[in-house]
């Protein structure tokens, strides 16, 4: 809550670290603007900000469940200058708190009965674009594109070789002054041309809007904004109502789906030119230029046939030629239309990081899986080719094979060797099916999984870490052989080089580890962090939904409760136990403390001894619920991530 009249401002501040519970630099509070705002501070500094309140969810989180929404209510107070942000519930079976991680990230956590543990329900911010401000101002960022941050439409960067680099914090600039503004200086007689709004959809709105309360539908927005040359964007956003923007615009987001309705104001087109003389000068221009090109290319073309160079462009396809022509393939567009049925949907297998992945069938009779990368997808050509390149190159009974390929103009396809039984969360995570993978098939599977990753990361001339390591991307043969998939997000690193930071996280929630979700950092420990989690719900057979929980059946000897009761008659219990305190090595809390994937191997097969487990860093003491108890606002449950700070 905020009180702007007595200046006391209660917020939730991080803790300094994960072993020390004293203050730390981030802290989120309520703002007392109208509308008011969630904000997470790095010290003084704006770190994620939530978007408008919109009476029932903010605005700025569009995946804000709707079933929690209820839960949440704000009241503001002008005259009396309080702000209040609160969740009530009339259901007292409901039990929820939020707290923010050391490394600023906002969780809401959720009790979950069935397995008695607490559930992350949400953590924000979860990419770079969520961060404040990352393509500073008039820069807009969209998660799933590469690069993220571009400019909005009649702007440009400030710094083009800062900004081509990925370096951002400049922003962008307008590339024409508003006319509204050259227009003060002249005579009331002479003809003006009026500024243009350009309309951008599903946004996050910028920050320091101003709102308007007495204006009550679009078009009034819209007059307001216009007959004001001091204001240079505008958003009716229902059922808040006009919003309007005197200020860069910063922390500007595009979303895939939900957002708002945003209008920027930008100069009319003011060249002076007759539309008959610009469309001359453009076909003039383009005739020019694509004469001086071909001419270009064909000298270029000749002086390389004379070196006998080839191609930048097709290095990459000469390179894959020099392979056996019975391993890799440079499909025809024509020949993956007939072999899937023109992509029919009724041979599409799933949907993948990148596209639709789809079954299809050669003329010889061999069945494939044909991977079509959406265009929307942040997969650009130099990751696609680098797909290409890498996974040809890896050759390993536990990987998936790369057959071929298609690459033409936006058009980019891989082939993969089809596999029959699916993937494994088709049977792990189906009731009806899990019965299907016994003790001895499971083991094979888990082995097999960290036979692929020991490859990747120290056995094949190329070190990879896969980055998305999960369920859904281990695929089984007849056998119920895994073979991992999708190298989509792999990444390549060489010599000692053995952390890199990303501005794009990339992977699946429950899967990640903590210092890649915080801090961008990946390594061969991000990998096997991944494998411990997917180790555990092999064993468990159900997902993953609380490693505390795991910890604590086994600190009370009770890790074989963790065992799935379609494999408890078939499971050795030395072989579980073994499991599971490989599963709980792997997932440690500080990367350091993980084993290698090739330690796994051998603490797996019996070959090492297993190393010593260390608590997790945030451990919770849990009751037995009591409804009783709730509704006299008794506390159940007590916890150590949470600091309530009065300043």
């Amino acid at each position: 809550r905020i009180n702007t009249r007595t200046r006391e401002r209660r917020v939730l501040v991080s803790w300094k670290n994960n072993n020390d519970p004293s203050s730390g630099n981030f802290a989120t509070g309520i703002t007392s603007e109208t509308p008011p705002q969630l904000f997470t501070w790095n010290g003084s500094t704006p770190y994620w900000r939530s978007g408008p309140w919109d009476k029932s969810t903010f605005s700025g989180i569009p995946e804000m469940q709707s079933s929690y929404s209820s839960s949440f209510t704000l009241q503001q107070d002008p005259k009396q200058g309080t702000t209040y942000f609160s969740a009530d519930t009339d259901n007292n079976s409901f039990l929820a708190y939020a707290f923010i991680s050391p490394g600023g990230i906002l969780a809401l956590m959720t009790w979950d009965y069935g397995s008695n543990s607490w559930l992350k329900n949400s953590a924000t911010p979860s990419n770079s674009c969520e961060v404040y401000g990352t393509c500073s101002p008039f820069g807009i960022c969209n998660s799933i594109n590469s690069p993220i941050c571009r400019c909005v439409k009649g702007f440009t960067p400030q710094s083009k070789e800062k900004w081509n680099r990925g370096i951002w914090t400049r922003g962008c600039i307008r590339e024409t002054e508003l006319n509204c503004q050259k227009n003060t200086s002249r005579s009331p007689s002479t003809q003006v041309k009026k500024d243009v709004f350009v309309h951008m959809n599903q946004m996050k709105v910028p920050d320091s809007a101003e709102y308007l309360s007495d204006i009550r539908d679009v078009g009034g927005c819209q007059s307001w904004c216009m007959n004001n040359c001091s204001c240079l964007a505008y958003s009716y956003v229902r059922p808040i109502g006009c919003l309007v923007w005197a200020k860069d615009l910063i922390d500007f987001q595009e979303f895939s789906t939900a957002g708002q309705d945003v209008y920027i104001r930008v100069a009319h087109d003011n060249t002076g030119m007759s539309t008959e003389a610009k469309l001359v000068i453009s076909i003039s221009t383009i005739l020019g230029i694509m004469f001086v090109g071909t001419a270009i290319f064909g000298l270029w073309k000749w002086r390389a046939s004379k070196r006998g160079e080839m191609s930048p462009g097709n290095a990459w396809k000469d390179q894959l030629k020099q392979k056996d022509a019975s391993e890799f393939t440079l499909f025809s567009f024509s020949s993956l239309l007939l072999a899937t049925n023109n992509f029919d949907a009724t041979n599409k297998l799933g949907q993948g990081g990148f596209g639709p992945v789809f079954k299809g069938m050669l003329n010889d009779g061999k069945e494939i899986a044909v991977k079509r990368l959406s265009s929307s997808s942040g997969q650009g050509r130099d990751e696609f080719k680098n797909e290409i390149v890498l996974i040809s190159k890896l050759q390993h009974r536990n990987l998936v094979r790369l057959m071929g390929c298609r690459v033409e103009g936006e058009e980019k396809i891989l082939v993969y060797e089809f596999l029959s039984n699916k993937s494994l969360d088709s049977f792990l995570f189906d009731s009806k099916r899990k019965a299907e993978l016994n003790w001895d098939t499971r083991f094979r599977i888990i082995q097999g999984i960290a036979s692929g990753l020991l490859y990747l990361h120290r056995d094949s001339y190329l070190r990879v870490i896969h980055r998305d390591l999960k369920a859904s991307n281990v695929l089984l043969d007849e056998k119920k052989n895994p073979k991992i998939s999708d190298f989509g997000l792999a990444r390549i690193f060489e010599g000692t080089q053995v952390l890199l930071n990303t501005h794009k996280v990339v992977g699946t929630l429950g899967y990640m580890s903590p210092e890649y979700i915080m801090g961008g950092i990946f390594s061969e420990k991000s990998d096997v962090y991944s494998f411990g989690a997917l180790l555990l719900e092999i064993v468990a057979g159900k997902n993953n939904t609380s490693l505390y929980y795991t910890w604590q059946l086994w600190s009370e000897d009770r890790g074989l409760d963790l065992r799935d009761e379609a494999i408890v008659n078939t499971c050795p219990p030395s072989e579980a136990m073994r499991c599971i305190q490989v599963g709980l090595l792997c997932v440690q809390d500080q990367m350091t403390d993980r084993p290698n994937m090739l330690s796994v191997v051998r603490m797996l097969s019996g070959e090492s001894d297993l190393h010593q487990l260390r608590p997790p860093t945030f451990t919770f003491q849990r009751g037995n619920p009591s409804h009783d108890n709730e509704a006299q606002g008794e506390s159940i449950f007590s916890v150590n991530t949470m600091t309530n700070s009065v300043v």
